[in-house]
């Protein structure tokens, strides 16, 4: 993944990441590893509060857009819409927690 443009954005208490990630002879980036780049990309930053949107990839091109947002805090991260956290909290890595089989 490579960082196109970094903003920051303090009335929202976020970070906006606009990424490319060229990705020649392997598949698509899946939303689990964009989201694990950019947290990888922004020091000191949460998997839980980073999201990942517009990404874009043109046909035939190895090449895929988009842009992370990386929040401060939960409370600020709850500006996002609750079907983009849905989308996020499946497809990061579950914990195990051990419970009862």
């Amino acid at each position: 993944m490579q960082i196109i443009e970094r903003k920051e954005n303090p009335l929202l208490g976020r970070v906006e990441l606009t990424f490319e990630w060229n990705h020649e002879n392997l598949p698509t980036p899946t939303l689990s590893e964009m989201i694990t780049a950019a947290a990888k990309a922004e020091p000191g930053s949460k998997k839980e509060l980073v999201f990942v949107k517009n990404v874009n990839t043109r046909f035939g091109r190895p090449l895929t857009t988009g842009i992370a947002l990386v929040y401060d805090s939960e409370e600020t991260a709850s500006l996002e819409p609750k079907f983009i956290v849905d989308r996020h909290e499946k497809a990061r890595p579950q914990k195990d927690t051990g419970g009862d089989e």
